[in-house]
């Protein structure tokens, strides 16, 4: 029996599969990252594909090995190590977490939005599950404090609980349907004070920037901006669908017998709906912006240019990873 041909060990695995100058190329990136399954894979599967990985980037191509399973195990090892530091990431904070803690949480928060406890408890539920998220998913190698974490942990947890309690008492006497939206403005919002605070390191000291080949430059504030940007619009966007849409479906369902005679499924129809807009959703807005960014040298704070001028004086453009 003849074997398959040997590997070349000149496929970058450094890159995504997909082409990330396009949105479809990205799309099919991140359904790959954001898929749950990974997250029922063994640690000696992650070890093993984390081996495969190392490897093949130092040059050793095991046997047999194939460009489908090479690929496979890239985004496995992709799932559960940070792209920056490679330590292995907290289970709920990875990507592959987003869809079912997300629809539980948001799923719980759209179904128990009349009372000012349940709104206190999901909001500051869904305010820790934010946190460790931004913190397993920052760009760059910086470490972060445990006074840093727990003042962002604060702020936004206040941020959206006073959202949420304000709007709740301006929208007693509008329709039953604006007060549905209330969880979606609060988490809009919480999402705009957590992610600057859980990143407030990079914004202060920078993220790395390098050239097209990875060659590491310095370290930026103003690319750290951009990248907090980035990462703010896509989750408010990932949030928009699961909370938009279930809304206006179980309002229409609410006024049917079907619930009226089964309450109790009301909670499991909105984890449901929630749960189903989420999996097209939190991959297609992560892919609403290039994982590895780039901006113009000329855009970059004067020091920074001047450095990279001294290394690179032709160089236009630097690139980052923005985090997730």
């Amino acid at each position: 029996q003849k074997m398959p041909p040997s590997l070349p060990a000149t496929i970058n695995i450094q890159e995504p599969r997909w082409d990330q100058s396009t949105f479809q190329g990205r799309a099919k990136h991140f359904f790959m990252v954001t898929d749950p399954r990974n997250l029922l894979l063994s640690g000696a599967t992650l070890e093993e594909a984390r081996r495969v990985v190392e490897d093949y980037r130092a040059g050793t191509v095991p046997p047999g090995l194939t460009e489908d399973q090479l690929w496979r195990a890239k985004y496995i090892y992709d799932s559960a190590f940070h792209p920056d530091t490679g330590e292995k990431m907290l289970l709920v904070g990875r990507m592959s977490a987003q869809v079912p803690m997300n629809m539980t949480i948001t799923g719980c928060m759209l179904t128990f939005y009349r009372t000012t406890p349940a709104v206190l408890f999901w909001q500051w539920v869904n305010q820790s599950f934010n946190a460790i998220v931004n913190y397993t998913n920052r760009s760059g190698d910086a470490p972060i404090t445990p006074s840093q974490l727990g003042t962002a942990y604060v702020s936004a947890t206040t941020g959206a609980v006073v959202t949420a309690l304000g709007l709740k008492s301006l929208t007693k006497h509008l329709p039953a349907i604006i007060g549905r939206y209330v969880p979606f403005a609060a988490v809009a919002a919480a999402n705009c004070i957590n992610i600057p605070l859980m990143r407030q390191r990079e914004l202060k000291l920078g993220i790395p920037v390098t050239d097209e080949n990875g060659n590491r430059l310095g370290e930026s504030t103003a690319a750290a901006q951009k990248a907090i940007f980035q990462v703010v619009v896509s989750r408010i966007g990932m949030a928009a669908p699961a909370m938009a849409i279930p809304p206006v479906i179980m309002n229409m369902l609410e006024k049917r017998a079907f619930l009226k005679r089964y309450p109790y499924l009301n909670a499991p129809l909105q984890v449901g709906l929630v749960g189903f807009c989420l999996v097209f959703a939190t991959p297609l807005c992560c892919a609403l912006f290039p994982q590895k960014s780039s901006m113009a040298v000329s855009s970059l704070e004067p020091e920074v240019q001047d450095q990279i001028r001294k290394k690179d004086p032709w160089l236009e453009t630097v690139y980052f990873n923005k985090g997730l």
